[in-house]
């Protein structure tokens, strides 16, 4: 998943679309970031509040508050009791939700134009007076738990992802779960919510990212009404997390109820520091197309129909977060293969590509399916709204999004190679496998009130 690709239809040679359209930008006296982008093409309107406050921030010991939070961010204020959140929004024709993250959390309405009062209203409302009750917190709590079983201790594969974050992450707090463990989840109390919530939720740390059929005028007075006097409050001092070189290759296996074995190689790699500067993050993202873009990409070509070494394949890299990224190579083994010929396979294919290289054809087609890809999915109004508060909640800001595709179309191919020869290597490696055990067969189902995306 390359989530941060953004691209804008200004770079097509000139196609005019709503993408096209300028981003405002306003900061209200008590610190809120308001940005909006108008898109007139339908009668809707997005509104996203991010709160730079994600499962990285957490204190050890207190892993899971962050999500827990959120959940709990719908159980009511004194103006607004609990459940009437939801009703409000679905009666007027709209749709909400939230979700948490490692670097962020943020709350999402998505409804007629003339609804946008009322979604502010209710928003801001929560962002100060949320009622945090020892009675609903030890309903809540029980729900997260019982997500935790059925997202992760259940889910053969994310557990082997949450373990493996745990293995390759030696001092940043990416190596917790965004969920929490649950050792942790089964100590925290009210009083950890509340002073997440107190330190965490304030219009000073915040963003309002508005999109859909508005004019900008117009939000800044509609959110000066509703957010306007929210008052702001000192932020807890944040850490400032590195992760030492790794200096040696790690192994991993996780035994799970599964019908398949599993590999993932995961290599340590940077994140977009500088978006004009940096040429790095680029030239990966490029490398990730490049193997797994589609199917003629190099590796579903390769092992999977060729060689008939895997029954699927995969490369995935992120170029913006707060924290570090990675690099991974995923593959499942074909049904005469084990995991040991997969990652074989893997590895003849990146030492092919860091002594050959990659083509000027390769090249020019992973350039236009980010292009094309990135182009499409901007014709969702949510996704536009989604990609300015990523930005602007990682701290690299919408005005880096153009900047962003510009660079990756400066992409050389012996830019590509590099990096594969930098960051592909031994010592830079996780490699962790799923070792399927037999499947119980009980049915799973999710667990009551875990509705909100996380």
């Amino acid at each position: 998943m390359r989530a941060y690709l953004f691209c804008i239809a200004l770079l097509l040679g000139g196609v005019q679309t709503a993408a096209q359209a300028e981003v405002f930008e306003r900061m209200l006296t008590n610190g809120l970031k308001v940005v909006v982008k108008e898109d007139h093409r339908a009668p809707v309107v997005v509104q996203q509040i991010w709160y730079k406050a994600g499962s990285m921030d957490e204190r050890s010991g207190a892993t899971g508050i962050a999500h827990l939070l959120e959940h709990l961010m719908f159980k009511g204020t004194k103006k607004v009791p609990m459940g009437e959140f939801s009703k409000r929004i679905a009666a007027a024709g709209g749709r909400e939700n939230a979700f948490t993250s490692y670097d962020y959390t943020a709350y999402f309405q998505q409804l007629h134009k003339s609804k946008l009062p009322l979604a502010m209203e209710l928003e801001a409302d929560r962002m100060h007076n949320l009622n945090l009750t020892a009675a609903e917190f030890a309903k809540e709590i029980k729900v997260v738990m019982e997500e935790r079983r059925w997202r992760t201790d259940d889910e053969a594969h994310a557990l082997l992802q949450e373990k493996m974050m745990a293995t390759i992450y030696q001092e940043h707090p990416y190596q917790h779960p965004v969920i929490g463990w649950m050792s942790d989840l089964e100590s925290l109390t009210v009083d950890d919510a509340k002073a997440w919530y107190g330190h965490w939720y304030t219009p000073n740390n915040a963003t309002l990212v508005i999109a859909g059929d508005v004019k900008a005028d117009e939000v800044f007075k509609l959110a000066q009404r509703y957010y306007g006097a929210i008052p702001r409050r000192a932020l807890a001092v944040r850490r400032n997390f590195t992760e030492p070189a790794q200096v040696g290759i790690k192994r991993m296996v996780v035994k799970a109820p599964a019908e398949l074995p599993h590999l993932v190689m995961s290599y340590h790699a940077p994140t977009l520091q500088n978006t004009a500067q940096d040429w790095k993050p680029y030239a990966l993202e490029i490398l990730a197309g490049v193997l797994d873009g589609n199917e003629s990409a190099r590796l579903n070509k390769h092992l999977v129909r060729e060689q008939q070494v895997a029954s699927g394949t995969g490369a995935g890299y992120e170029s913006a977060a707060r924290g570090p990224s990675l690099f991974t190579l995923e593959a499942t083994p074909s049904e005469t293969k084990t995991v040991s010929d997969v990652e074989a396979a893997l590895r003849q294919e990146i030492a092919q590509l860091v002594k050959e290289g990659v083509s000027e054809e390769e090249l020019k087609r992973v350039k236009a399916q980010v292009m094309a890809g990135e182009v499409y999915k901007r014709d969702s109004v949510f996704y536009q709204a989604m990609q300015i508060g990523q930005m602007e909640s990682i701290g690299l800001g919408h005005r880096a999004i153009p900047v962003m595709l510009e660079k990756l179309q400066t992409v050389t191919a012996e830019q590509v190679r590099q990096v594969a020869e930098e960051f592909l290597r031994d010592d830079n490696v996780t490699v962790a496998v799923l070792d399927p055990q037999p499947l119980s067969g009980k049915p799973k189902h999710p667990p009551q009130g875990a509705s909100h995306a996380h």
